[in-house]
């Protein structure tokens, strides 16, 4: 039985304080839930944030990570460092990594094998273009993402991935995939990962619906076979938005 898996992802929103001040929000009201729950807030607030998440159960995530481990890398920041935060989880891949500021599939791919290689945990994201669903290339596009992300990653070190499947034309715009659309995307996933590593991985594997996710729409997603949780953008900047998703099942 897979484990729901709720990330909340910041993005560029939160001052220091103010992300003190939401952390220690859903620390209150999260407590004891049975979801898994991340939150990822930007750079400058990573360590304020680790400290008030140190004797909680939620996990403290960062929304990206340098290729390199040290060195001439202007404006980046190494997976040590993130480390040196609190922070266990990282985003790579997202969609606006990939198309606001051009990272590509081998980029992604080297900076996943680096995060296993330091022990981070890696949320992987995939997802088309609007033009690229409708030229009925979805399963091709995220397909292959998932290829290139994976590629030289072990058993071992897959067991460290979850996959986030996050149509770009659904991110911050409203919009949201419908529930059959996404698990039909989500099975197509489930069943490359069982080509690739076998039905025992397949099985275990975590894959997380991103896209314009709410409290009015978490628990028709939920309620797919092959959704196993949410990476949300705007709604986990609020209590009042976060928090339900996170207990869609009561």
């Amino acid at each position: 039985m897979r484990k729901p898996f709720i990330a909340g992802n910041w993005k560029m929103h939160k001052t220091r304080s103010e992300a003190k001040e939401l952390a220690g929000e859903l620390v209150k009201q999260l407590k004891g839930v049975d979801q898994r729950v991340m939150i990822a807030p930007p750079f400058t607030a990573l360590a304020e944030v680790g400290s008030v998440l140190a004797d909680s159960s939620i996990v403290l995530g960062a929304q990206n990570m340098a290729v390199a481990e040290e060195g001439a890398h202007t404006g980046e920041v190494s997976p040590a460092m993130l480390k040196d935060c609190g922070v266990s989880i990282v985003i790579l891949g997202h969609s606006e990594r990939r198309h606001v500021y051009g990272e590509t599939d081998e980029l992604i791919h080297q900076k996943l094998l680096l995060a296993l290689k330091h022990e981070l945990e890696v949320i992987l994201c995939l997802g088309e273009t609007l033009d690229e669903r409708e030229a009925g290339r979805a399963e091709e596009v995220v397909r292959r993402q998932l290829k290139s992300g994976l590629d030289d990653v072990d058993t071992d070190g897959l067991r460290r991935v979850t996959i986030a499947y996050e149509p770009v034309w659904a991110i911050g715009t409203g919009k949201t995939a419908s529930p059959e659309d996404a698990d039909q995307i989500h099975r197509m996933i489930r069943q490359e990962i069982a080509r690739l590593y076998g039905d025992k991985a397949a099985e275990n594997m975590l894959i997380q619906y991103g896209g314009s996710v709410k409290p009015n729409n978490i628990a028709d997603l939920m309620a797919k076979e092959n959704i196993d949780g949410a990476l949300v953008g705007g709604a986990s900047l609020k209590t009042e938005t976060f928090v339900p998703i996170v207990n869609f099942n009561k």
